[in-house]
């Protein structure tokens, strides 16, 4: 018999809900401490997942979650570049 496979969730640091991993956009800080957008979910390093709503990336960008997520100061365009993955505007 196949066992089922698991669907791996993750909550997102906007609204603190829990979703499937795949639905999500993940951002990435690696070693050196650049932060990047991972969209094939397997880039090394400490990863902050977000739900692509509006709502979401509004509320990422005003409070600037990615620096608490993260714990340093992360740079204005990482935001732009997540609002432009994300479509919303």
């Amino acid at each position: 018999m196949p066992q089922e496979r698991k669907i791996p969730m993750r909550t997102c640091i906007a609204c603190r809900e829990e979703k499937p991993k795949r639905d999500m956009l993940r951002v990435v800080k690696n070693n050196a401490g650049e932060i990047s957008l991972d969209f094939s979910g397997k880039m090394a390093g400490r990863g902050a997942y977000l739900c692509c709503s509006e709502a979401c990336v509004k509320k990422l960008r005003k409070y600037r979650l990615l620096n608490k997520a993260f714990s340093c100061e992360v740079p204005e365009e990482v935001y732009a570049r997540i609002e432009e993955e994300s479509g919303a505007s």
